[in-house]
């Protein structure tokens, strides 16, 4: 495991961090009152990092990148998170599509769709789990039906971030029923505003509703619009989801960024006669939570390196999420435990600590064991394809 960065990707580094301090103050970050409103700022913000040269910098050139290795990528990541920048509007597209077109994709497909994804002119969303098929996502129902040149969808997605914006979605979806499970599923690029799509959000304990249901009817997809070989789109979503998982630096700045947050919480937080922090139990916790986040940045390291060595992230990349989404939600059970009650106040009561922050992203992160896959499919992932144990 190579933990050095080299010459030239500190010069990466050094670009990036100079352009980001020009075009981007965290002071000016604000709690946004919709999410329209959040989703307008972030697609003018996509649109001025496109301008930069600083969307999709691992792409190939000839697709709008920077041909930016695995190393520099990362890097990008984690000075994005340490600025305090927002997240990209597009980065279903930019992480997931993108790298998924661009490995099984038709040139047409790429042509039309990929410079656009880099600029945020279009919105991507990710039709893959449903409500009976998410951690056992081979078990999808919704149908394709082949007419001519044309598939005809009908079926049901669900938790599908931000499609009420999206103009586009990639979709898995069943084109041969007699097959089992994985077999006869075909991967599609869909038009989120063609007839017969309808899209329900889904408001969450945390006051957002980026989430929601899409239900299709009769809905349909020229058959160019099929991504590699029809029934074969289980072996294409495993690019799409090693993406999604691989590693997460940003995770990794917001974990240090929370963990400092922690230590001055437990040090501002009156407890006897001194603060929480002097509680040996708390303590015990803080020192934890520090740890883990060291061991997070290794286990970032270990998927790096199989990156850099083999082009893409193998199935250890299941231990990065795993560890990082449960490691996430002990971190947060500390601090509940040392605001106590106070813990409920939220945004704008005069007694809300950090202005409610930690009660809303508690409640965010007790998701992070079930999106992206559940802490049981990635167990099951780390015992057969890493630790090569027989199935149950």
């Amino acid at each position: 495991m190579d933990l050095s960065f080299s010459e030239s990707e500190e010069r990466f580094r050094g670009e990036l961090r100079a352009w980001l301090t020009a075009n981007h103050d965290p002071a000016n970050s604000t709690e946004f009152e919709t999410l329209e409103e959040e989703v307008r700022v972030l697609i003018a913000w996509q649109s001025k990092l496109h301008s930069g040269g600083w969307v999709g910098v691992h792409w190939p050139r000839e697709y709008g990148g920077r041909g930016a290795t695995s190393v520099e990528n990362y890097i990008l990541q984690e000075e994005f998170a340490r600025a305090q920048a927002p997240e990209l509007i597009g980065r279903i597209g930019i992480n997931l599509v993108g790298p998924t077109l661009i490995a099984h994709g038709t040139e047409e497909q790429k042509v039309r769709h990929l410079p656009r994804i880099l600029a945020a002119e279009e919105i991507w969303c990710q039709l893959f789990s449903e409500p009976n098929a998410g951690s056992d996502l081979s078990s999808l129902r919704c149908k394709a039906e082949r007419d001519g040149n044309e598939f005809v969808i009908n079926g049901q997605k669900t938790w599908t971030s931000y499609a009420q914006f999206a103009d586009w979605g990639i979709m898995l979806a069943r084109t041969e029923p007699q097959a089992s499970k994985s077999r006869g599923i075909s991967f599609l690029i869909v038009d989120m505003k063609a007839p017969g799509i309808s899209v329900r959000p889904l408001r969450q304990m945390t006051g957002s509703n980026e989430f929601n249901e899409v239900f299709l009817e009769d809905v349909r997809v020229p058959a160019t619009n099929l991504v590699g070989e029809m029934n074969r789109g289980w072996q294409i979503a495993q690019t799409t989801l090693s993406h999604e998982r691989g590693t997460s630096p940003r995770q990794l700045v917001i974990h240090r960024i929370l963990v400092d947050a922690l230590l001055q919480l437990a040090h501002d937080t009156p407890r006897g006669d001194g603060s929480a922090a002097d509680d040996p139990v708390i303590r015990q916790k803080l020192a934890q939570a520090l740890t883990e986040v060291e061991i997070f940045k290794l286990h970032n390291w270990r998927t790096l390196t199989q990156v850099r060595r083999h082009g893409k992230p193998g199935p250890e990349s299941s231990m990065v999420k795993l560890f990082w989404s449960e490691m996430s939600q002990r971190l947060h059970d500390v601090a509940m435990e040392i605001l106590g009650p106070g813990a409920v106040y939220w945004n704008g009561e005069p007694r809300a600590v950090w202005n409610g922050r930690w009660l809303r992203s508690y409640q965010y992160y007790r998701a992070a064991t079930i999106f992206a896959g559940t802490s049981e499919i990635q167990r099951n992932i780390i015992a057969q394809r890493v630790l090569g144990l027989p199935r149950g």
